[in-house]
């Protein structure tokens, strides 16, 4: 081993503070984690996609503003084995798109082995040569250390296997807020030097899902105005593009979370036999298809989350 190099913090004027601004993607198969690890980042839920064009070339899933860094996460859609012309097209939009980011983060929940998807998406990180490629280890609050380790010494050996150098294996988990700071800490400085790119409040360049939130929580408190005045909050956790449906029958799936203070009022959102939950969906879901001009299915759930509206943390998480 070579002698250890230290880095001593320079005596220079904080105003030289090198300031880093650039783009990372997260890729993995559905449901590694990729969502909760952008809000856990961000701090904010924001995860969100609408298949309307694009003014810019990729979806900003969440914008990390941090004083030396600011860390912009673009969207790539899912890649996966082309079974159709339009799999490759958007195979290849996930191809541009890695090639265009300065960090690719991989990734891949602890509690399940690596599988023929992780292999695939693996092999094409591989010819992607210019952005380092970090694996995250994700969901580690559901294993025990050992598997854990098990899980970090097969990704080492899939990267060895494929010729795929990590810049870092991390384990993460987003859930318990475990190593996310870290992860952010990793990244910013794989990040090109720049001033920041969006203004300071941005957390996504989607104003959407704050919409429809807004109509959904609408659609809520109508009916129960006087027994709930202000104990709901609503959270859209995902907005995404049914995949597989033809170009002129699009549907969005948005998942939601109406969030109330009480177990009590639980009763009163949902209704007898659910009824008014449900005709709350049924409101809500022809303003948001008004709104975003495409079909929408509406997922919704209710959640308690105590005494949300004393609680700044909570706030924080419900947009507030």
């Amino acid at each position: 081993m070579g002698a250890m190099s230290v880095r001593t913090p320079s005596s220079a004027e904080p105003s030289e503070a090198v300031h880093r601004a650039g783009f990372a993607c997260f890729v993995g198969r559905p449901n590694a984690g990729k969502s909760t690890l952008t809000n856990a980042l961000v701090g904010q839920k924001v995860a969100i996609t609408s298949n309307r064009p694009q003014t810019t070339r990729h979806t900003v899933r969440g914008i990390v503003h941090r004083p030396d860094a600011q860390l912009i996460l673009v969207d790539t859609p899912g890649l996966h084995k082309p079974r159709t012309l339009l799999g490759e097209r958007l195979n290849d939009v996930v191809r541009t798109t890695w090639a265009e980011v300065d960090v690719i983060g991989f990734c891949l929940p602890a509690n399940e082995k690596l599988g023929p998807g992780d292999r695939f998406i693996a092999k094409e990180l591989a010819s992607i040569k210019k952005a380092p490629k970090i694996a995250i280890i994700t969901k580690t609050d559901l294993v025990d250390s050992k598997t854990l380790a098990e899980q970090l010494i097969a990704v080492d050996q899939l990267g060895k296997e494929l010729g795929l150098e990590w810049a870092e294996i991390v384990p993460v988990s987003a859930v318990g807020d475990e190593q996310v700071e870290l992860l952010a800490d990793l990244i910013v400085p794989m990040l090109p030097e720049g001033p920041p790119l969006y203004p300071e409040g941005d957390l996504t360049d989607e104003p959407e899902q704050v919409m429809v939130a807004e109509l959904i929580r609408e659609a809520a408190l109508e009916g129960v105005r006087d027994e709930l005045p202000h104990s709901i909050a609503v959270v859209v956790e995902e907005m995404l593009p049914r995949e597989d449906r033809p170009a002129d029958k699009p549907l969005l799936d948005i998942h939601a979370f109406v969030y109330i203070e009480r177990p009590s009022q639980k009763g009163i959102i949902i209704g007898p036999k659910g009824k008014r939950l449900k005709d709350v969906g049924i409101k809500s879901r022809k303003q948001i298809e008004a709104l975003l001009g495409t079909p929408v299915f509406l997922d919704l759930h209710v959640k308690v989350a105590k005494d949300w509206q004393r609680d700044p943390r909570q706030l924080r998480k419900l947009g507030f």
